[in-house]
């Protein structure tokens, strides 16, 4: 059985360790905890791994964020991936930074990575970890926010939930959605 593990952020030096890349740095710290390597690979930075018998392909898309769907779509139907068997890793303004949330559809709630995957598999129904970022910014300073490096009184909680992301990436994958929701939803940090 396959899955595909997606983490949106976007390409280039002065995006690393933005809040907006955070799915960038789950899927880092999930292919160190695995002694894994990226490879450039047709729409973003890829590589493979069995985990307990499953399959999963970790994909972080090159396309930049507002066009992530179609990184999705290509590697969904490359491996013959059934959406509900994909896990995109994002940002979040709409949770504090505490929260982490795993959600198996919903809106794309104004985050043009969600967009653009909603308009690539023409549905809303794919599991997604929602990676709260809060939204503690200036009126019109939205933009700098999300595209901004992490305060450093919040890197030692971004780790620690970072790490839990890992979990919840093996959790989804061997116990399945809604058990990884029920075990996971209501943690804060």
């Amino acid at each position: 059985m396959k899955f595909l593990i997606a983490g949106l952020g976007n390409i280039g030096n002065e995006y690393a360790n933005t809040r907006h890349n955070i799915g960038f740095d789950i899927l880092d710290a999930f292919a160190e905890r695995h002694q894994l390597r990226f490879h450039s690979d047709r729409l973003g930075e890829v590589c493979e791994m069995k985990f307990k018998g499953k399959i999963l392909i970790l994909v972080k898309p090159s396309t930049y964020m507002n066009l992530s769907g179609k990184a999705l779509k290509y590697w969904l139907t490359k491996e013959k991936i059934p959406v509900e068997h994909s896990l995109t890793l994002v940002d979040d303004l709409a949770f504090p930074l505490d929260t982490l949330k795993i959600k198996k559809s919903g809106s794309d709630a104004g985050h043009n990575g969600l967009k653009s995957i909603h308009e690539n598999l023409g549905t809303t129904e794919y599991p997604r970890l929602r990676f709260g970022i809060g939204n503690h910014f200036e009126k019109h300073k939205q933009v700098d926010f999300v595209l901004g490096k992490w305060e450093a009184n919040e890197i030692e909680m971004v780790q620690k939930k970072i790490m839990v992301c890992c979990d919840i990436i093996e959790s989804f994958v061997t116990i399945g959605l809604e058990r990884t929701m029920n075990q996971f939803n209501h943690k804060k940090f």
